[in-house]
């Protein structure tokens, strides 16, 4: 850090395997590349190039590379594997992984239906060639899903081999673990930790009264995702108590 303060909590040093934050580059060019990571980059811990913006993104290896020399952790969204997998081309999307240097896949079935036992395979199967990130949720609002269920699935593919589970809730985030207003389903994710470690759980929060809420919740070291590349620094102050919504929450009472 740039000075000294004292009272600022203790943030996990990177490489985490705890207070993960992950971004999603939804279109960034080469150079906004370079400037995010300029930047944000000390605060970062995974990319996700979002949904399938990556099959049409001008220059894909040259960002990549950029991200591949600043350590930096990149992987396809979890739309891209579902494209994949409804054309019967499961071996292509792992030889384009492949053949981008892809250390990370997401394993997802948000927007189409896989038997939970077909997609731990496809986790299994994975865990060859990358470190999996699996996905739990859907990106239809209408469908919900019981929190016993929730725990099931989860619970599933962290044996299967998964990395990390990540709670679904769109780049907007209002599906899923939230409303369609936005507002966190509460009862469902506290349900969750009784059952799965929050270390596991990557919790998509796009907006800052979502990531407040896990910040308040779980501490200033919980996973969060969907972050907007200009909003990593205004979470990172939040996380330490630097921003207004947080100031009191590790200050001594005293």
């Amino acid at each position: 850090m740039n000075y000294r303060l004292t009272q600022i909590p203790e943030r996990t040093q990177k490489p985490r395997i705890s207070g993960l934050t992950m971004v999603m580059d939804k279109g960034l060019s080469v150079n906004q590349a370079k400037d995010f990571l300029s930047v944000a980059g000390p605060h970062v811990d995974i990319v996700k190039l979002g949904f399938g913006t990556s099959f049409v993104t001008p220059n894909l290896r040259e960002k990549l590379e950029v991200y591949r020399e600043a350590n930096m952790p990149v992987y396809f969204g979890g739309t891209l594997f579902e494209a994949f997998l409804i054309r019967n081309q499961f071996d292509d999307y792992v030889e384009v992984c492949r053949d981008y240097g892809v250390s990370y896949i997401e394993v997802s079935d948000g927007s189409i239906t896989i038997p939970h036992a077909e997609k731990c395979g496809y986790i299994e199967k994975l865990t060859q060639h990358a470190t999996v990130l699996s996905e739990v949720g859907s990106k239809d609002a209408a469908h919900i899903i019981p929190p016993y269920k929730w725990i099931e699935l989860m619970r599933a593919e962290l044996e299967a081999g998964s990395s990390y589970v990540i709670a679904e809730a769109r780049e907007a985030g209002n599906v899923g673990i939230y409303r369609g207003s936005g507002e966190v389903r509460e009862g469902l994710v506290q349900e969750i930790l009784t059952q799965i470690p929050a270390e596991k759980i990557i919790w998509e929060a796009p907006q800052k009264a979502q990531q407040l809420y896990f910040l308040e919740l779980i501490g200033c070291n919980v996973n969060l995702g969907n972050i907007a590349p200009n909003e990593v620094l205004p979470l990172e102050a939040m996380r330490i108590g630097l921003r207004g919504d947080t100031f009191h929450l590790y200050l001594d009472k005293a």
